[in-house]
């Protein structure tokens, strides 16, 4: 378990410590459940691997979500976030971009809160990056489908906090971009916490579990 940013930092660039400018990029994950920080820490993370002088990205998942009119046309529009409510084969095929092409700027999607939609070609993974930060629930899952992302990450790491502080935070998060109080709490309840169980079951095969809560990181998105 880790609990310093600093050290953090350090074993990231790590990753990317090699010479040949025409290597394959590491891609670190970044996982654990909903509202254990994952955004924050990857966002602290990759600033502070900057700091330390190694080109560095973040490609979050999110991204990846299915757009809310196909969910309404899955019949998955009122669990959006379970597993099967992102495109998970675009996901692995853009890390796999992002690993392999260094000679010219690779695009992903990012996820805008604000109107609860993926967002095409709002994040440059430039020739000079050389570490792929990218955040998401289900990183670790067994299914095939998200194993063949698994095997594009140097290494996974998995957010831990404690379960009443996580959602403290969902909660509030929720309240933030448009939820009533009980709409809020009704939401945890029935589809982040089910999601919650099924990625705690995964812990054990991250490469490293992170102290959220030693790292004094703010509540963030995530």
């Amino acid at each position: 378990m880790a609990d310093d940013l600093p050290t953090l930092a350090a074993r990231a660039a790590e990753l990317a410590a090699h010479d040949d400018e025409t290597a394959e990029r590491a891609v670190l994950g970044i996982t654990g459940p909903p509202g254990a920080g994952k955004s924050t820490l990857g966002e602290r993370l990759a600033q502070a691997v900057a700091a330390l002088g190694v080109g560095v990205v973040r490609v979050p998942m999110d991204g990846f979500h299915l757009a809310n009119a196909e969910l309404v046309r899955l019949g998955r529009r009122d669990r959006k976030g379970a597993i099967d409510t992102f495109d998970v084969d675009g996901y692995a095929a853009l890390l796999r971009r992002a690993r392999t092409v260094r000679a010219r700027a690779v695009y992903a999607p990012d996820f805008d809160r604000e109107v609860h939609q993926p967002v095409a070609g709002s994040i440059p993974v430039l020739p000079e990056a050389r570490l792929v930060i990218t955040e998401g629930n289900y990183l670790l899952s067994p299914d095939p489908a998200w194993r063949a992302v698994r095997g594009l990450l140097d290494e996974v790491w998995y957010c831990e906090l404690a379960s009443d502080e996580r959602v403290r935070r969902l909660v509030a998060r929720h309240e933030r971009f448009g939820k009533a109080a009980d709409a809020a709490r009704a939401w945890v309840a029935s589809v982040d916490e089910p999601n919650a169980a099924a990625i705690a079951a995964w812990r054990d095969t991250a490469d490293l579990v992170v102290d959220v809560a030693s790292l004094g990181l703010p509540a963030g998105r995530d």
